[in-house]
């Protein structure tokens, strides 16, 4: 074996291949390849993609800069694709990152990310780089008197910023090209107007709070030619509106409140409120309610839509003291659902307000929150969550529903954790949707996650099998139960061929040993003409319980 030449079969790509392999590692890592043979001593020379990070470095903030200055004066690619840097530590160094940026826009950069570069820091050359397409900026700010001129930029992404509306006006006003915007923690905005018919998108993940001792919690979007909209993550206790979102036909609504009681600011002021004053809170909550309220009336013409848990906590409340909820038209809804925060009555409310619906995803996190929270108006999120779905089933039928997927991914492990209140209410959402669809040709349930990684067993694969052996389905069409496989077409009970529910119990006898070929086990189990009901379900639990463990 020493006297045998092994081949070198990744040397003998060609070189444009090699370079766009090179250009997905870290500069620092594609540069060490130098040393692999003559064929690599000089290939890093011919990058045109550049990924720059000083924790390769260990803080060595001058060995960064020296290493940075040597791998841009050997550069010989003619243009620049990707340019991406992380100036965190090294603000002291104005001159050096302009050079920098400068050499990216000379070579007509296309696609930039920068972490924490201070405006004073970029170059007017890089505001005006007819190049760019994308740009990442990180823990920056763009200061108004600014000129800008990204006359090709498409995408721009905003991370842990504070920007107030005179510059995003400049921003916008200098961009005409572009189609996608992504704050992700950005706030100090009061009005977001955006009139450009090319923006298609807009992103708002979470919102900064930089309010400087301001009694204004609140702030307005005004969009009328937008198609996509996202609210996500936490938003605090400012309160976002809508203004104008007349042409979004896909919305994405799932930001998170933060209760006065829990704000550092507020929080000595409810502290010693007695335990039985629930209503300290109320008129907080009130305002998010109404702003739900003109959500739903906003995109109600919407034909995606994808709502989390605070819209069925507040939708229970409000079925309860008899608000109307809006009819929407959407024919594909998402509910991003905590299985232990999510009201069973509002989901189901939401569903209800559905009539053309076609497709219905039921996403499930099962991930630890804190008890403490203010669960507000508690007295009907508990009362909505023991509520008798199937009491107004006449008014609840989805004529054109046809698809349902629910899909778990756990973050618990279920056979420690699990609490069977909340699997009743997935349960009893599951049943409620099975027994008004009535052109239903798929019910699919779905683990992302074959072992837990606590237990080391698939606690949460058991439980959703069980939970599809239980749903009653009809003769037209199976329940499916998956784990990381997606179903291709439409399976027919008539052409399962599984007969009786003895042959479903021995054809997945497998998937309920604790044996190490777990792994290798059909991951497809199908039920179907099961006569166990909700009631049922009450009554077994106790046994699924024993049977998970």
């Amino acid at each position: 074996m020493a006297e045998e030449t092994l081949d070198d079969r990744l040397s003998d790509l060609p070189d444009s291949l090699l370079l766009q392999i090179l250009s997905l590692l870290p500069t620092e890592e594609a540069f060490t390849t130098c040393i692999l043979s003559k064929r690599w001593q000089y290939l890093w020379t011919s990058l045109d993609s550049f990924i720059f990070s000083p924790r390769y470095f260990l803080g060595r903030n001058k060995g960064f800069r020296s290493f940075v200055d040597y791998v841009l004066s050997h550069s010989t690619a003619s243009k620049i694709t990707k340019f991406q840097i992380h100036c965190s530590a090294l603000h002291n160094y104005k001159s050096q990152i302009s050079q920098w940026l400068t050499f990216a826009v000379k070579k007509n950069v296309r696609h930039v990310v920068l972490y924490s570069p201070p405006p004073y820091i970029m170059s007017q050359s890089f505001f005006t780089c007819s190049s760019l397409i994308t740009l990442h900026l990180a823990e920056s700010s763009l200061v108004s008197n600014i000129v800008i001129a990204w006359k090709s930029l498409k995408t721009i992404k905003l991370e842990e910023m504070v920007l107030v509306d005179t510059e995003i006006k400049n921003l916008l006003s200098g961009c005409p090209a572009l189609e996608t915007i992504v704050f992700n923690n950005v706030g100090g905005f009061r009005r977001l107007e955006i009139n450009s018919i090319k923006v298609k998108s807009l992103k708002l993940e979470g919102y900064w709070v930089d309010d400087g001792g301001e009694s204004d919690h609140s702030f307005e979007i005004c969009v009328p030619y937008l198609q996509h909209l996202e609210l996500s993550q936490d938003f605090h206790d400012f309160k976002c509106s809508l203004v104008d979102a007349s042409s979004v036909v896909n919305a994405k609504i799932t930001f998170d409140i933060t209760c006065i009681k829990d704000l550092h600011n507020d929080y000595d002021q409810y502290s010693d409120s007695d335990e039985e004053d629930e209503d300290s809170c109320s008129d907080y909550h009130q305002a998010f309610k109404t702003l739900i309220q003109d959500y739903l009336q906003k995109l109600s013409r919407a034909t995606e839509l994808t709502f989390g848990t605070l819209f069925t906590q507040v939708l229970c409340i409000l079925q309860f003291k008899g608000v109307p909820i809006p009819e929407l038209e959407c024919k594909h809804l998402v509910l991003e659902l905590h299985l232990e925060k999510f009201s069973l009555y509002g989901a189901a409310g939401l569903l209800r307000a559905s009539p053309l619906v076609e497709t219905v995803n039921l996403e499930i996190e099962n991930l630890p929150f804190d008890d403490s929270r203010c669960y507000f108006e508690r007295e009907y999120l508990v009362k909505g969550d023991s509520i008798d779905l199937q009491s107004y089933n006449s008014s609840s039928v989805f004529p054109n529903l046809k698809n349902v997927e629910i899909v778990i991914s756990s973050g618990m492990c279920m056979k420690e954790h699990l609490n069977w209140e909340y699997i009743r209410k997935l349960f009893k959402l599951s049943n409620f949707l099975l027994k008004n669809a009535v052109v239903l040709e798929k019910f699919v349930i779905v683990s992302k996650r074959r072992r837990c990684e606590i237990c080391g067993i698939k606690c949460v694969s058991r439980f959703l099998s069980q939970l599809a052996s239980k749903l009653r389905s009809s003769a037209e069409f199976v329940i499916a139960y998956q784990e990381l496989v997606d179903v291709s077409s439409v399976v027919k009970a008539k052409d399962n061929p599984c007969q009786d529910s003895d042959d479903e119990e021995d054809s997945c006898s497998d998937y309920y040993q604790d044996s190490d070929d777990e792994e290798d086990c059909s991951s497809d189990y199908y039920y179907h003409d099961s006569d166990d009901d909700e009631d049922n379900f009450d009554q077994d639990s106790d046994d699924d319980e024993d049977n998970t463990d």
